[in-house]
């Protein structure tokens, strides 16, 4: 049954419907998902436990009591073929992790670029789910995540990690998956546009880059776009849809800024659009005129952020998502199921051009303390 069941999960994907398989987030809307303050209002006991497994996640390990617990089988399937260094340091937060709280474990990895077609995607999980793991880590972002996601779900296993997603799926009621993880897109756009309020308060146009058609670009882009909405000296001008592409995103911004020489802001909705859209400022002869927003804050936007290249980066404290993954898995080992919430959310800090560099390097020490 064990190498049967691929095919079979093969063979039910070509049979949905095209409209099924190939719909996007894109044409839904953000209501679909439960943003964490409403989600924790509707479940009081979800704050009370995300609290405590916070603090959890943010201090050091404790190793476990119960050595002859069994090997813990991961399976991680990530869009980790980017520029941002988020997906790569995800995974040896999580192995060194697991480490110290003494947990034996097996991983296996396999990278993809961001918006990877469905029939690809569902060989790769075919292909993981061959050797029965314990977890499977994925990430949601299109519909035909869901779909893969939700067939997963009613199999009962692997237990369903959902990495980059911290908003839990309405429609999915009771059946949810065993862990949401990441960094709360909403929240990082709002601090964006807080610091671009405060620090640009002059008249001027701007643009927006999402990255793919789906949650994620409408996570980060939507609270942004709202934001500057409200102001009406902000009069957003063109908006791109350019993948999670860097060289997309240095094409477009290279025609946007000869379309309108006056603008003052692009904002990025990822890392490699930001290096993209900061390289076409460059070209262009318009750093320090026209400025740009890193997402994340991982190596190379800091580097970017240093020379001035970047306005300003929303960085993640980002082994806690790792860290939060082996936490979960190793109470998930001791049958300590009721100490895990539905969902970790990590904290972000707001790091602009101005910020001193002692301040940057205390950040990196905390963002990166296992994959420095």
């Amino acid at each position: 049954m064990r190498l049967l069941f691929p095919f079979l999960f093969l063979l039910f994907l070509a049979m949905l419907p095209p409209g099924i398989a190939r719909s996007e987030f894109g044409r839904t809307s953000l209501a679909e998902f439960w943003e964490l303050p409403d989600f924790f209002k509707e479940f009081p006991l979800q704050r009370e436990l995300s609290a405590e497994f916070t603090q959890r996640v943010q201090g050091g390990a404790v190793p476990v009591e119960a050595p002859s617990l069994p090997p813990a089988r991961i399976a991680v399937i990530y869009p980790a073929m980017q520029v941002s260094d988020y997906w790569r340091r995800s995974i040896v937060a999580l192995e060194r992790r697991l480490d110290e709280l003494g947990i034996r474990y097996e991983v296996t990895s396999q990278f993809t670029l961001p918006g990877q077609e469905v029939r690809e995607q569902t060989q790769q999980l075919a292909e993981v789910l061959k050797s029965d793991p314990d977890y499977l880590i994925f990430t949601l972002d299109v519909l035909r995540h869901k779909v893969l996601v939700e067939r997963l779900i009613a199999r009962g296993r692997p237990k369903i990690i959902l990495q980059n997603i911290t908003t839990p799926v309405r429609d999915w009621g009771r059946d949810q998956p065993f862990f949401y993880v990441g960094f709360d897109h909403a929240t990082g756009a709002r601090l964006i546009a807080e610091h671009v309020l405060e620090t640009r308060p002059q008249p001027e146009t701007f643009a927006i880059f999402y990255g793919l058609k789906g949650y994620v670009s409408r996570a980060r882009g939507e609270p942004f776009r709202l934001a500057m909405a409200e102001r009406s000296e902000k009069r957003l001008v063109a908006s791109y849809y350019v993948g999670f592409n860097r060289e997309k995103a240095r094409a477009s911004a290279t025609e946007l800024l000869k379309r309108y020489p006056n603008l003052g802001f692009i904002y990025s909705c990822s890392t490699d659009i930001a290096l993209g859209v900061a390289d076409a400022i460059e070209a262009a002869g318009l750093t320090g005129k026209v400025a740009t927003n890193g997402w994340g804050g991982g190596s190379a936007e800091l580097d970017y952020l240093i020379e001035g290249r970047l306005e300003a980066t929303v960085m993640r404290i980002n082994d806690d998502n790792g860290v939060a993954m082996a936490e979960a898995i190793s109470l998930d080992l001791q049958d300590r199921e009721d100490e895990i919430p539905l969902v970790f959310s990590g904290s972000f800090a707001l790091v602009s051009s101005d910020d001193a560099m002692p301040r940057i390097e205390e950040l990196k020490r905390r963002a990166f303390r296992y994959s420095q």
